[in-house]
């Protein structure tokens, strides 16, 4: 199977009192991983908008969308996406619920993020952009 035209996504970015708002995959790519909400940006739509859309199918949560982080390219077999990720700050204080096809939906400490089953080049991601620590933790060994 070839990959066809790489596909746009968008990724939301958002901490809140020393936690990332994260998912675990509901599909493929990446079934069972914890990753950033997100997902492909549907025709005629921005990537504003696509964000802010993704981050409630997945999460049940609204946002206001910030500045774009950075991006990754991720392809496979059966897929090449070009992801944008963007700062997210949550509106109100709900608890995250998991939706479309996420198959959990939390906080996690920014402490124990490297620590969980990430999808690929995620944690890389979010230590170059300066969203977790790169090693330890001060004090802990």
């Amino acid at each position: 199977m070839s990959v066809g035209r790489p596909e746009l996504c968008v990724g939301a970015v958002a901490v809140r009192e020393g936690s990332l708002l994260m998912i675990r995959r509901g599909t493929e790519p990446g079934l069972g991983m914890w990753s950033l909400p997100g997902g492909r940006v549907e025709a005629a739509e921005s990537v504003v908008s696509a964000v802010l859309r993704e981050l409630e199918e997945e999460t049940d949560l609204e946002g206001l969308c910030g500045e774009l982080i950075g991006w990754v390219e991720r392809s496979g077999v059966d897929h090449h996406y070009v992801i944008l990720n963007f700062r997210v700050t949550i509106l109100g204080d709900a608890e995250p619920v998991a939706g479309d096809d996420a198959a959990e939906a939390r906080w996690v400490s920014l402490e124990e993020v490297s620590g969980i089953d990430l999808v690929e080049g995620m944690e890389r991601f979010l230590i170059e952009h300066g969203v977790i620590a790169d090693g330890p933790v001060l004090g802990v060994l």
